[in-house]
């Protein structure tokens, strides 16, 4: 199982997001790969539909997946207990990573 974690350089959240996600990891006592991925320009951020950066990726599906027509280089927030962030909280990145490992097993 590979987790991907999807951003472009100069992305200000990229590494809290990195960091929120081991600690989840770290809580479900799960191990699996995780595959940073640069988006360098907006042919890759269509050929990995990527939603903003950071984005995380489990089996090749954004944890919190908006359908889009088009998909850029753009920074990404999110909807968290304590409103909107640049980086998914550890215990949002937890629920929704135990909730598609339950769908998808």
């Amino acid at each position: 199982m590979t987790i991907q974690l999807l951003h472009f350089e100069g992305c200000p959240s990229w590494k809290q997001a990195l960091t929120n996600l081991h600690a989840a990891l770290a809580n479900m006592d799960w191990d699996p790969e995780i595959e940073i991925i640069d988006i360098e320009d907006d042919e890759a951020a269509t050929r990995y539909a990527f939603q903003g950066s950071p984005s995380i990726k489990y089996q090749g599906v954004d944890l919190w997946e908006v359908k889009q027509d088009e998909y850029h280089i753009d920074c990404r927030v999110y909807n968290t207990p304590q409103g909107l962030r640049g980086v998914p909280t550890v215990q949002m990145l937890q629920e929704r990573l135990e909730e598609l490992r339950k769908s998808q097993a």
